[in-house]
């Protein structure tokens, strides 16, 4: 186990086609405050974790493909993918603030219905085809590791 008893946030970095389309894409759509930047890369606050984009211009115009579809609850999930855990009421709020406004990979639904683990989830790429996956649990205490 790692040290720490508290939970910290999380960096995270990855490549985006164009800096100026992940701005729009994560400051404005998203909605997320922007920190440092320069010109080959932004940080981003997402939810107290730390968000960094970093410009690789190899990725062309059609950004990140290489995605496998991993079998999960009947559907290809996104492989690679990131994404956050909201409480459920978010969930839902920013599940119907998205419709009709990305192409979902996977819709929102509820996944593992009645099972131990059973949690909201949605998936959709960004510009640079970054997988992001949003989720939630009813009860997040007795779901997020459940077995």
């Amino acid at each position: 186990m790692l040290p720490g008893t508290r939970l910290t946030p999380f960096h995270l970095a990855i490549q985006v086609r164009d800096l100026a389309e992940a701005r729009e894409f994560y400051g404005e759509f998203l909605g997320l405050p922007e920190g440092r930047s320069s010109d080959h890369w932004i940080d981003f606050n997402l939810l107290g974790h730390q968000l960094v984009v970093h410009l690789n211009p190899q990725l062309g115009p059609q950004g990140s493909v290489n995605h496998i579809g991993n079998p999960v609850d009947g559907h290809g999930v996104p492989v690679p993918h990131f994404g956050v855990v909201l409480e459920m009421d978010a969930w839902e709020a920013f599940a119907e603030r998205m419709r009709g406004r990305v192409d979902f990979v996977i819709e929102p639904y509820i996944r593992f219905r009645g099972q131990p683990g059973e949690q909201a989830t949605m998936f959709f790429l960004d510009p640079s085809g970054n997988a992001l996956e949003f989720k939630a649990f009813r009860d997040i205490e007795g779901s997020l590791f459940a077995k």
